[in-house]
């Protein structure tokens, strides 16, 4: 899949899935900007980029600002004066019984991982509409598929990233565009580190037992078909496949990549 001569903007790549997305598209041969909220993975991660001979920005800025995601798409087209790829990869996850979630937390939640793939989508749309053509592509969850306990704030936003992809595709078709989601399951990020504890956490304070480091992780990868975690760079590839041309006859769908969890 050759995506030489195209330009990607990856929100959240400054490490796990995002990271992988734009080391894959570099070796793929698209030039990249690397956004992050933290200014120092965002350039660690675009060195990278260049390391594989491809050109590189790093463009840090908040999601959740749209004044931040305004001037980052900005200073993108500045650059390279185009882009034909979005990966809308940035976002945030906390476990949180249903009962226990503030309305700070479910703002916070809402703003990162479904405002900021709006907004992001918007802005750069806009600008893809003016070449014709271009790809978007959303990250969303299984648990956007099924909500699944103490993820009531972030499997409604995920819902709301599958929700907006159809409508993103129907909208943005007569212009060349193509909006799709990935829904990625157990995949074996530094996330899952901090969302191991949690889930330890919530079950000692339900059940007064102690439970062993990784052992909430082992669970819930019990759940896939395949009996493993997915990988960031298994993510990549199928992320690969959308923004190449090999995917133009797909549009309006969200890809499971969890190694069986979920079956439409």
């Amino acid at each position: 899949m050759s995506l030489e001569g195209k330009v990607a903007l990856v929100t959240g790549g400054g490490r796990g899935i995002g990271r992988a997305i734009a080391l894959r598209l570099a070796r793929d041969g698209a030039d990249v900007a690397v956004n992050d909220v933290n200014p120092e993975t965002a350039s660690r991660t675009a060195a990278e980029v260049a390391a594989l001979g491809r050109r590189s920005l790093a463009v840090p800025a908040d999601v959740a600002d749209g004044a931040q995601i305004t001037d980052m798409v900005h200073k993108v087209m500045a650059h390279f004066g185009k882009i034909d790829i979005l990966v809308n990869n940035a976002g945030i996850g906390h476990m949180r019984p249903f009962l226990e979630i503030s309305d700070q937390e479910w703002e916070q939640m809402l703003r990162i991982n479904a405002y900021g793939v709006f907004k992001c989508a918007q802005v750069v749309a806009r600008e893809m509409v003016k070449q014709r053509s271009g790809r978007i592509i959303n990250m969303a969850s299984v648990a956007g598929r099924q909500g699944q306990h103490n993820m009531c704030h972030y499997s409604a936003a995920k819902g709301a990233v599958i929700a907006m992809t159809h409508t993103m595709a129907k909208e943005l078709a007569p212009y060349g565009i193509l909006v799709n989601a990935l829904a990625p399951g157990v995949i074996d990020t530094e996330i899952w580190v901090h969302q191991d504890e949690e889930l330890r956490a919530i079950r000692s304070a339900q059940t007064g037992k102690t439970y062993e480091k990784g052992s909430a992780f082992q669970h819930s990868v019990k759940m896939a078909l395949l009996g493993r975690p997915g990988t960031a760079e298994e993510v990549a590839n199928v992320a690969a496949f959308l923004a190449s041309s090999d995917s133009d006859f797909v549009t309006g769908q969200t890809i499971n990549v969890d190694g069986g969890i979920y079956f439409d």
